[in-house]
């Protein structure tokens, strides 16, 4: 068994402008220190295809996925907010990013891998169920949760959020769905300045103050995710691998190392290993430092692969 790396050239179109953080360039970072580190030719390759409305529709608003491709610009750029726009590719580039998670879910339900990543873009845990924010238009994880509790009549999935801002999309879409518990830790006060306040028995929210390191992360796993989720028991564990929390990151204010995602990717195999069959899917969230970012990206694929 190996890990699966699913992912589309397409998913490098989608450009917002020039100077945005959330660039091409963060996938071609991980890419080339994939094959700088001779990983390529060790993981199970796999092209995204694109989502349906149906795999949409699970998460989002019907009106909502109609209106994004009502405004899905030919030419130049469409903003939903002040973070987020749309260029002439953005609406191929989100449905690729989304039928990752169709894929790597059943690669991993159909045992044709242990667990996979999607190495996609834009990020998605902010979008709601009907709203764009944080460079975020589709709900890339909620999409695969949903179609995995749907498609494999799962009862218990777990999502482990580990990027520098709160989901707060996906804790939008699952906060009432008592088969899904979201695991959350995020830097606050800080955008999206949600989550500090929403705590429940499955909406595990724990935000960090700005400068916390190593040691406060990993507490608040240990103290606060560990035991819901050996309450919880969840068939299945899916990331929402974001890389932003890292001390390097310009757009935040953690202090995370590499060896800190080293650390969590194997705390998620363990939950995974003694409740879900050791079923995982992980998918790029932030991380805006392009060398850091693929320093730590690579760990989690690393370690996920057990090389």
């Amino acid at each position: 068994m190996t890990t699966a790396l699913v992912s589309h050239p397409d998913t490098l179109l989608h450009v917002m402008d020039g100077k945005h953080p959330e660039s091409p360039a963060r996938i071609t970072a991980i890419m080339d220190a994939l094959a700088e580190q001779h990983l390529i030719g060790k993981l199970q390759r796999h092209e995204a295809p694109q989502a349906t409305d149906t795999d949409l529709q699970r998460v989002h608003d019907a009106a909502y996925i109609r209106h994004i491709r009502d405004i899905a610009p030919r030419a130049g750029v469409v903003r939903l907010d002040p973070d987020t726009a749309m260029g002439p590719m953005s609406l191929t580039a989100c449905l690729h990013a989304t039928g990752a998670l169709i894929k790597a879910t059943d690669l991993v339900m159909q045992k044709q891998t242990e667990n996979a990543f999607c190495c996609v873009r834009p990020p998605g845990h902010h979008a709601g169920k009907a709203r764009a924010a944080g460079f975020c238009i589709f709900n890339h994880i909620a999409a695969g949760v949903a179609y995995a509790l749907e498609t494999y009549e799962l009862t218990r999935v777990a999502i482990l959020d580990f990027d520098v801002h709160h989901g707060d999309g996906t804790e939008d879409i699952f906060k009432s769905d008592q088969r899904v518990m979201l695991c959350s830790t995020f830097q606050h006060p800080f955008y999206p300045h949600r989550g500090a306040d929403t705590r429940t028995d499955r909406m595990i929210n724990v935000p960090l103050p700005a400068q916390s390191g190593s040691q406060a992360f990993r507490e608040a796993v240990l103290q606060n995710f560990a035991p819901a989720l050996q309450r919880f028991r969840p068939q299945m564990l899916f990331i929402s691998a974001g890389f932003d929390a890292h001390e390097n990151d310009p757009l935040a204010n953690l202090q995370l190392s590499t060896d800190d995602y080293r650390w969590i990717t194997q705390f998620a195999m363990s939950v995974a290993a003694r409740h879900a069959e050791k079923r995982i899917v992980s998918v790029l969230e932030g991380g805006y430092h392009l060398s850091s970012l693929a320093q730590s990206a690579t760990a989690h694929i690393r370690t996920l692969a057990g090389l």
